[in-house]
């Protein structure tokens, strides 16, 4: 595991993160980087971070045994901060956590010296508190957690980076950068303006008794609490992906548009069609998403003559909806090595099996066998 972190942002998510990992690893050294004096004092007497500076120390944070730099910034202010990696020669693995990836993976491999050390990444979690005041140590307890490599990542980088994300609560799934943005657009972006939308129309429908407000019970705050998120925020996320998000929120016209046809037309058959047609769906979403351990799976492929082989598989099992529940590359001899991935009863394995071959790779299943510890 890393041993000194450096989070750039003490907000939400880089506080969040901050204590999620002290609670795992108190012996892990956290450094935070914030402009903002106040965040700085909190994060150091919340205890979420050993010390906290300005920008300005950044640089000279970086020539200390820092081996983890964890971007927890908009997208916007990211490019400085990876100015000031390349500048200073830092080698060590670079993260993010921004809600959109095309743009600040082509902003690394433009800045970056050692590019193919920046693994994009993005913790599906939040609140509608934020800044450092709505930090929690759980907050990434059962999210995703996206990571998305290129070809060029190192294989350590990833194991390293997932035995991170999972020690913290978090599920580590691996997907390309332009899949990433058009999958987020649907089930977070869009989602955000469909929650937002929502307000507004209760708000007009509100009279002077505010009887609708009154009347806005469970079901219609959950399904509205994003929306009370930070504008400035989720305006910069809209701009970054604003291609998929207008194609995601066309595609919400559309089936908007479907359903009042339906009532137009007095066609309950349609109307019942798609209620059920999104039930269904709904309710195939698994319940349980840590299965037992005799329902995990062990995938061992030999990695040694496949650059590029650690982001290649991995992707290809989040494609066919396999859940990577633990990864680790076992380096059998100075020339070979095994990539063995944990996989959980989620997804497609005959698919996985079919890439994976087509791919170039040999590939063995075995179901995961108990592992014998001797406790001195």
């Amino acid at each position: 595991m890393f041993k000194n972190i450096v989070i750039v942002g003490m907000g939400l998510i880089g506080a969040s993160i901050a204590g999620a990992v002290r609670e795992a690893w108190p012996e892990v050294r956290l450094t935070g980087i914030d402009i903002d004096e106040r965040t700085r004092k909190l994060a150091v007497e919340k205890g979420l971070v050993d010390e906290a500076y300005g920008d300005e120390a950044f640089a000279h944070v970086l020539e200390g045994a820092c081996d983890l730099v964890i971007l927890a910034t908009p997208v916007d202010a990211d490019e400085p901060y990876l100015q000031t990696i390349a500048d200073s020669g830092y080698e060590g693995i670079v993260t993010d956590t921004a809600s959109t990836k095309e743009r600040v993976t082509a902003m690394a491999a433009a800045t970056l010296r050692y590019p193919q050390n920046f693994v994009p990444g993005h913790p599906m979690s939040g609140s509608e508190v934020n800044g450092i005041d709505g930090a929690r140590n759980d907050l990434f307890q059962g999210a995703y957690w996206i990571l998305c490599p290129s070809e060029d990542t190192p294989p350590d980088h990833i194991p390293a980076l997932h035995e991170l994300i999972t020690g913290i609560g978090a599920r580590a799934i691996i997907i390309a950068p332009d899949q990433h943005d058009r999958a987020v657009a649907v089930v977070s972006h869009v989602p955000h303006f469909v929650a937002s939308s929502l307000v507004t129309l209760a708000a007009r429908a509100a009279d002077e008794q505010q009887t609708v407000m009154r009347l806005a019970a469970g079901g219609f705050k959950d399904t509205t609490r994003i929306a009370a998120g930070s504008p400035d925020l989720w305006c910069g996320i809209a701009f970054d992906n604003a291609e998929q998000v207008k194609a995601g929120l066309s595609d919400m016209r559309d089936i908007l548009g479907a359903f009042a046809d339906a009532l137009e037309a007095g066609d309950r058959e349609q109307l019942t069609k798609l209620l059920k047609d999104a039930a269904d769906v709904r309710r195939s979403l698994p319940a349980a998403w840590v299965p037992s351990s005799e329902r995990l799976l062990e995938v061992r492929i030999p990695i040694s003559n496949h650059p590029g082989a650690v982001a290649e598989t991995t992707t290809i099992a989040s494609e066919v909806g396999c859940n990577i529940q633990s990864i680790e590359i076992d380096h059998v001899t100075e020339d070979r090595a095994f990539l063995s991935m944990i996989l959980t009863d989620e997804g497609d394995i005959g698919q996985l099996s079919s890439k994976l071959i087509g791919a170039g790779y040999a590939v063995s299943f075995a179901p995961l066998e108990p592992k014998e510890h001797i406790h001195v």
